[in-house]
């Protein structure tokens, strides 16, 4: 049970890291303004910012790794 609902929390963190990576890279978004109940559209917004933080921390930590370097 605990492995399976792991699985799934990261599954969705993934999944929100790729739509915030989306985001980054080409502006487009998830619509959460057309959800029209206000508490729906808080958590979907607080699901968003989950990934935003998940791409945010890896830049940070690849920036600070000797594994990775930046190209132009």
């Amino acid at each position: 049970m605990w492995g399976r609902l792991f699985h799934f929390t990261a599954d969705a963190v993934l999944i929100s890291a790729v739509l915030a990576g989306i985001k980054r890279n080409s502006g487009l978004q998830p619509a959460t303004s057309q959800i029209e109940n206000d508490e729906i559209r808080k958590y979907a917004d607080k699901y968003l910012s989950v990934g935003e933080w998940v791409v945010d921390s890896g830049v940070v930590f690849m920036n600070n790794s000797p594994y990775f370097e930046r190209k132009n």
